[in-house]
């Protein structure tokens, strides 16, 4: 899949938008090939991202003068951050992989399926599921769920859910958990897929966000056919990593 000139620059904005950055921010840094900076002595992180070959820090002064020379690519990796973070408190929250798109391909089911909506089936099957797997998708939290039931002798048991949450009112922020015993078996793809068109009906760009050493939420982004788009790094300050 491709991604639409425009959905990039939608994407560009969104982005732009969350770091508290002017909206024209990322094209104009395109044209002039430097990192954008912007500093924020009350930031209570410090970002970097590469987006679409445009990169951006932001936090306090200190970690902006301090990454001064560092190259982005040494930049996008979190240790590079939480080195430079050492002396303040630094808690890692990772690097994440940063996936979009405008339009997918439908996956069919090869049967029958039903589908629930209901945000109860949600935190059932999220009770089943490993606590730091229900903390990274924050499925519950997000309003707009599609849950696939497998009927068990007539009990009504969530196995798979995909939800959308909207992300600065552009981007559909996508999420999926599956059942750890039905795993590997295209359920989240499935699910992913529904959510997906869904979201691309109402008029959003998708967004995925993959922790780069979770090799399963990767294989989803990538069996649905979303277009690998930058990274986002970032390091919590102080007493900020208690919080989240």
């Amino acid at each position: 899949m491709t991604l639409d000139h425009g959905s990039a620059d939608i994407i560009q904005l969104a982005w732009a938008r969350h770091l508290g950055l002017a909206d024209r921010t990322f094209g104009d840094a395109l044209s002039s090939h430097e990192r954008i900076v912007h500093v924020d002595d009350a930031a209570a992180s410090v970002q970097f991202i590469r987006l679409f070959g445009a990169s951006a820090l932001v936090g306090p002064a200190w970690a902006i003068e301090a990454a001064a020379d560092i190259p982005d690519e040494d930049l996008a990796q979190h240790v590079t951050l939480m080195t430079l973070a050492r002396d303040h408190g630094g808690h890692g929250l990772g690097a994440t992989a940063l996936f979009f798109a405008d339009d997918l391909p439908l996956k069919q089911p090869g049967k029958e399926l039903t589908v629930s909506r209901a945000h109860r089936d949600v935190v059932e099957l999220e009770s089943r599921c490993p606590p730091d797997d229900v903390n990274e998708v924050g499925l519950a939290d997000m309003t707009h769920h599609f849950t696939v039931i497998h009927d068990d002798e007539g009990r009504h048991v969530p196995i798979a859910s995909a939800g959308y949450a909207e992300w600065e009112g552009l981007l559909a922020q996508l999420g999926v958990l599956v059942e750890p015993d039905r795993r590997r078996q295209g359920l989240g793809s499935l699910a992913a897929s529904i959510a997906s068109h869904e979201a691309l009906a109402s008029g959003l760009t998708l967004q995925w966000r993959a922790e780069v050493s979770n090799t399963g939420s990767l294989a989803i982004a990538r069996s649905l056919g979303l277009v690998a788009g930058g990274i986002h790094t970032t390091v919590l300050l102080g007493d900020s990593a208690s919080k989240k």
